[in-house]
């Protein structure tokens, strides 16, 4: 009777991680152009939401069946788990200023503009998270300028709005930017896990 050998299973968990990372590219997308005046966008964005929650519930599924990852486990999941929350930002974005009966003004669009490159930027350092940490880090470092650009942004619209003389449209417009900025912040803490990867493997 031969006997067989089971190789431990090696899904591409690197993989999956990418493509969710392209899917909140398309989300991103969207989201800029609804910000340009686009509301057609409102469903691409969440269409974008949804599918990147069924790419990271595979993901999950794959880091529980692997042997092995060519990055730590954890920091993949944790790498999927804030991507994901970047998306989630957004879409609430868009709802809550319908919710509002707002739209989006000059400085949303600045920020969104900011939001997708920055999300561009991540694409690239988690594509180049296990064999060049070098672009891994130096994209990293983009995407965290992307955030604090949205920073700025975000503080001189809120200048402008302290002095406007309509106080309820003004708070609504620093609600909805506040929403704004917020996915900024979540893209910087993308960033820096990329950067907790890289240094905890060197």
């Amino acid at each position: 009777m031969k006997q067989r050998w089971f190789l431990p299973e090696t899904p591409d968990v690197l993989g999956t991680l990418n493509r969710q990372a392209e899917v909140t590219v398309t989300g991103m997308t969207a989201f800029l152009l609804w910000s340009q005046g686009d509301p057609e966008q409102r469903r691409i964005l969440r269409d974008a939401e949804h599918s990147a929650d069924t790419v990271r519930r595979e993901l999950a599924q794959q880091l529980r069946r692997a042997f092995t990852t060519p990055v730590d486990a954890e920091d993949l999941f944790t790498l999927s788990e804030r991507l994901d929350a970047v998306l989630n930002v957004a879409k609430n974005v868009v709802r809550d200023a319908d919710m509002m009966g707002i739209g989006p003004a000059e400085t949303t669009a600045l920020m969104a503009q900011q939001a997708q490159e920055g999300v561009g930027n991540l694409v690239v350092a988690i594509a180049a998270l296990h064999n060049d940490p070098a672009a891994a880090t130096g994209a990293a470092d983009a995407a965290t300028k992307n955030g604090r650009r949205m920073e700025k942004i975000y503080s001189k619209a809120g200048r402008e709005l302290a002095i406007a003389t309509d106080f309820q449209a003004a708070m609504l417009q620093r609600e909805h930017l506040q929403g704004c900025l917020r996915i900024g912040e979540r893209i910087e803490l993308v960033a820096d896990r990329i950067w907790y990867s890289v240094v905890k493997e060197q």
